[in-house]
């Protein structure tokens, strides 16, 4: 329960990071950004981001290059989850900044089992 708790931190920190970038770069370029680069971005950002702080904080784990090819395979599956979620939402006329909340409902839960399953059961030693 407390690594979910932990997970639930990171990413709301990491999902922070992610919506400040995409509503900055809307809000700079007065929404002259193309919405899926501006999103893509914000998401490349937290991405690192968010790498460091579940390998140390939530997984209490090391970094190492084998963690880091699971994580981002994990998180290949989860922009794709984000993108096909956040286009569908746009195509639904659900506004530009209300979208990537609804995308996080859902993104953020099956990214921790995919997570999960990459800390706990390939443990290095």
């Amino acid at each position: 329960m407390q690594e979910f708790i932990r997970f639930c931190i990171v990413g709301v920190i990491a999902a922070g990071i992610h919506y400040l970038v995409y509503y900055l770069l809307q809000l700079i370029s007065g929404g002259g950004v193309w919405l899926s680069i501006a999103y893509t971005i914000g998401y490349i950002v937290s991405l690192i981001c968010n790498f460091f702080l579940t390998t140390y904080f939530t997984f209490r784990s090391k970094a190492s290059v084998k963690r880091a090819a699971g994580f981002s395979f994990s998180h290949i599956v989860n922009y794709t989850l984000h993108m096909v979620l956040f286009n569908l939402f746009i195509s639904l006329n659900i506004d530009r900044l209300i979208a990537p909340i609804l995308v996080l409902l859902i993104a953020v839960p099956t990214n921790f089992t995919i997570l999960h399953f990459v800390y706990r059961n390939k443990k290095e030693k």
